[in-house]
């Protein structure tokens, strides 16, 4: 009766968190529900750690961090995660940016924007997802290591950017499964 109790109990649980909290990165909120999950890719690759994550601020002037920093070298290239046309690449205080407009996004679309970048693309260019944008630059990144800082604004309110994932592209590891009492562990 207690095993069938607690296989029950394991069923109706809900699903565990599929946000950066899952895979052990700083936790954030839950995904945007005004962002669609447009994405289709992660702006590097390999699947990169979630070094910080997207931290609102109080005001529009107050502190936080307006994006997700995501690990990766000098030299890494940068992909658009989903369809769309860039809308800017220069330098922005010494730093590469890039921005992408997403299509099919609305009236402003949302846009993206990856930084430290050396863009291999220019203002006007449409790009598909995955398609590569641009490299991360060497310096002008506040992360030991290196990273991309990689933002998300819905007009002049800034956005998770990881919300853009579908959650099959957030997930990381295989499932687990947890023990059942009464039941000893398999040996090794």
């Amino acid at each position: 009766m207690v095993l069938l109790l607690l296989t029950a109990a394991v069923l109706l649980a809900p699903p565990p968190p599929l946000g950066p909290a899952a895979w052990g990165a700083p936790s954030a909120p839950a995904p945007d529900p005004l962002v669609p999950a447009v994405g289709r890719t992660w702006p590097v690759e390999p699947r990169p750690a979630v070094l910080r994550g997207w931290q609102p601020p109080a005001t529009a002037y107050g502190r936080g961090h307006r994006g997700a920093d995501l690990a990766a070298p000098a030299g890494t290239a940068v992909r658009a995660v989903a369809p769309g046309r860039v809308s800017f690449a220069g330098r922005v205080a010494g730093r590469g940016v890039v921005s992408v407009e997403l299509a099919g996004t609305g009236s402003p679309p949302l846009r993206t924007t990856y930084e430290p970048v050396r863009a291999s693309v220019a203002r006007g260019d449409r790009v598909r997802a995955g398609e590569v944008i641009g490299a991360v630059e060497s310096g002008g990144s506040h992360c030991a290591g290196g990273c991309l800082h990689w933002g998300l604004r819905d007009g002049e309110t800034y956005r998770d950017p990881l919300s853009l994932l579908p959650p099959w592209l957030l997930r990381r590891g295989p499932s687990r499964l947890l023990p059942v009492l009464d039941v000893p562990l398999p040996p090794g």
